[in-house]
Formats: structure tokens, sequence, C-alpha cells
């Protein structure tokens, strides 16, 4: 039996919600990636051109800092990788995750919230900040919504990973 661990960013509450529901249906350890300076109101103000999270998302060579770098990831096979679509693929912060650690061998399983976009190129970009070793999965797009008989379905959905 495989190991699993819940990992996620959360700016408003919304992913994290989701990610302790999906962590209780299957069973699965949780993780949360905060960044080393906490995001405000006026840093997810996507209509601002000048916003934190604006300027981040333009320059997808940015890495904000993680406040904590012992996720420990070594003891898991599979990561379910949970947050939110930020300009139609995953906020900077997933890369600096991605980059911290060595997912060599593991399966990642993706999922986000969304206000209202798909996934997009989010897989592609991700994988980007992984090793060939890894396998990456574009899961679901979840909202707070979902119950643990929803969550362990979907998961149950995705067969023997």
């Amino acid at each position: 039996m495989s190991k699993k661990l819940v990992a996620y960013f959360s700016a408003t509450g919304t992913t994290r919600k989701v990610a302790q529901a999906l962590s209780e249906a299957i069973n699965a350890d949780l993780y949360e990636i905060k960044p080393e300076v906490p995001y405000i109101k006026i840093d997810l103000d996507w209509t601002d051109n000048l916003s934190r999270s604006t300027i981040e998302m333009k320059k997808r060579t940015f890495r904000p800092m993680i406040a904590d770098k012992d996720a420990n990831v070594k003891e898991y096979d599979i990561i379910f990788l949970g947050f939110p679509i930020w300009w139609y693929i995953a906020p900077t912060i997933i890369n600096t995750f991605l980059e911290t650690y060595d997912f060599g061998g593991k399966t990642i399983v993706l999922f986000a919230t969304s206000g209202g976009s798909g996934f997009g190129r989010t897989a592609i970009n991700l994988k980007r900040s992984l090793g060939d070793t890894t396998t990456i999965i574009e899961g679901k797009i979840l909202d707070s919504t979902e119950t643990k008989d929803s969550l362990k379905s979907w998961v149950d959905s995705l067969g023997t990973l």
C-alpha cells in the first residue's frame, strides 16, 4: 500500500478546505505549503497590475520563498498537490515547492480550486520543475462543496496509482 500526502497552498482558505477533506477521505497526511511572506488581500488583487500576485505570475521564473522546508516528501509514494488556479496555471510558489524537494520516482496528482478556469497548461508548466522520473497526473478542479465521499470516489476512479 502506498503512503500518501496531500500537500497544498491556499491563499484564501478555499483550497485548504478541499485539501483537508481530501486528506480525511483518503487517509493521507496533510502538509500546508506556506509562503515565507504570507499573502494579504491586496496581494491577491488580480485586477491590479502592481499587486504581488500579478507581478509574480507575470514573471514565471519568480519563486516565492516557502516558510517551512520540512515536508519530508521522501516518506511518500503519492503526493496529491493542491493549489488555486492563478492566470490559468499554478501559482509560482508551487514551482518553489517542487524545486525544493526530490520527487524522483514519485507520483504527483494535481488538484486545484478555481473561480472558473480549468487547468490550462498547469501540468506541462509544473513538469518543468520536476525530474524525468516523476509522474505527474492532471487530476481535477475541485470546489469547497466536495464531500469526503465524492473525493474518495474521484481518487478511486484514478485506479491503482
